[in-house]
């Protein structure tokens, strides 16, 4: 599923369960100044440590390269161009996405180049995107966070438009064909080994600040469609009560054995995961978040992030929160009590992802046709101490910030520079 696709992918799971969905009156809305309390506030979390950070999408040319193709000369250019604009704004990491779909932007003894830089799966784009950008986001006081798609394989269902090299063409039996994309099949221990000695081949390499995931285990559901592993669930799950049961422990035992990767390869190096925002409903559990999304974690996507953090498999988490506050089927100001409440007393900090893509977009709901609705969203978490940062959805919106959304959270929360946590 494509970069674009992830997060509209959210919005269309909840339209068709609310009738509403504008914004609902929350507070006073944030001026352009802040008071002494906000300004004492900024500073404290500023002393104690804040993640300010953005998404560098580039499946689809989404963020970057602007388009496939462009020289070396080029592509670096741009690639500075979004790190100049993070440090403009005062955050301090971006999420860069250098595994979209098993490939690499990086030299890679196991997946090919991505199509992504030259157009052609496989073909040397001249230069080391991910070294580059290491290095001159540390220069500028960036974290860089590397940010991998375990099992995605490809946008498209046709095997042979892979590259002839690809582990896809020769491990066959690997591959589930999906809604129209290919993935590789969780519930294959091999897969499982082969996905973490891809990804963990750029921590080996370079210095990067952490291993970041975003929202795919398991396939978003659709209609109509099976993901058929019924003969890696015969072959495997004979110890589980049900085929739910059996592939929510494949993608836990992905977590579990990845985070003491990192942590043997890179001492010090975070792992954090960026999941869909419900982890289960209430109606569903009554540990759930009071939502009525048409998609949860646990049930869909057979991924239990709200364990992950209660055990501290994970060094961070980031949900996708990418909801206004008011609206019906999964309000803001619901769903990041619920995630400060699972964080408290765990070992995972909790960072909130933030929808800055929506704001100005006509197709949104009223309160994203507000640049103030961001800054409130921020204003609002800071009655959580949980919430130890947010990070943008994504950067090329942070660069074109289209109704000064953007502009208005740095105004009103970002005055001071901030060191993330640690």
């Amino acid at each position: 599923m494509g970069r674009v696709t992830r997060r509209a992918f959210a919005g269309a799971m909840l339209a068709g369960l609310t009738a509403a969905g504008g914004a609902v009156a929350w507070g006073a809305t944030t001026g352009g100044d802040t008071d002494e309390d906000e300004k004492a506030e900024a500073r404290r979390r500023a002393g104690s440590g804040e993640l300010r950070g953005m998404w560098l999408s580039t499946v689809t040319n989404r963020d970057w390269p602007s388009r496939a193709g462009l020289t070396a000369a080029e592509q670096r250019s741009e690639l500075l161009a979004h790190l100049d604009t993070a440090a403009r704004c005062r955050l301090n990491a971006v999420i860069f996405q250098v595994r979209p779909t098993a490939d690499a932007l990086w030299p890679s003894p196991y997946e090919p180049w991505s199509q992504y830089l030259t157009g052609v799966q496989g073909e040397d784009p001249g230069w080391d995107p991910l070294g580059t950008a290491v290095e001159e986001a540390h220069a500028r006081g960036l974290e860089l966070h590397a940010w991998f798609n375990p099992y995605r394989i490809a946008n498209h269902a046709d095997p042979t438009k892979l590259v002839a090299s690809h582990p896809a063409r020769e491990h066959p039996d690997w591959v589930v064909p999906y809604g129209g994309r290919l993935y590789y099949n969780p519930g294959l221990p091999e897969v499982r080994a082969f996905a973490q000695d891809a990804m963990l081949d750029a921590l080996k390499k370079y210095a990067i600040d952490a291993v970041h995931w975003d929202d795919y285990f398991y396939p978003y559901p659709v209609a109509g469609e099976v993901f058929d592993d019924d003969a890696t669930y015969t072959q495997y799950g004979g110890d589980f009560e049900d085929r739910a049961s059996w592939r929510r422990d494949n993608t836990d035992r992905l977590v579990r054995e990845t985070a003491a990767r990192v942590k043997k390869i890179r001492p010090g190096t975070q792992f954090g995961i960026s999941p869909f925002g419900v982890w289960r409903n209430a109606s569903t559990d009554s540990l759930g978040s009071d939502t009525q999304a048409g998609v949860q974690t646990y049930d869909d996507l057979y991924a239990d992030t709200r364990k992950w953090v209660r055990e501290g498999w994970i060094d961070y988490i980031c949900p996708q929160i990418y909801w206004n506050i008011g609206f019906a089927a999964a309000d803001y100001a619901k769903l990041l009590p619920w995630w400060a409440e699972v964080a408290e007393g765990s070992s995972t900090r909790l960072y909130v992802g933030e929808a800055l893509y929506k704001a100005g977009d006509p197709a949104q709901p009223d309160a994203w046709q507000d640049p103030a609705e961001l800054s409130r969203h921020l204003t609002f978490a800071r009655d959580h101490p949980q919430a130890s940062g947010h990070v943008f959805f994504a950067a090329r919106e942070v660069g074109a910030d289209p109704i000064g959304a953007m502009a208005r959270v740095v105004a009103d929360h970002y005055q001071q520079s901030a060191k993330p946590p640690r």
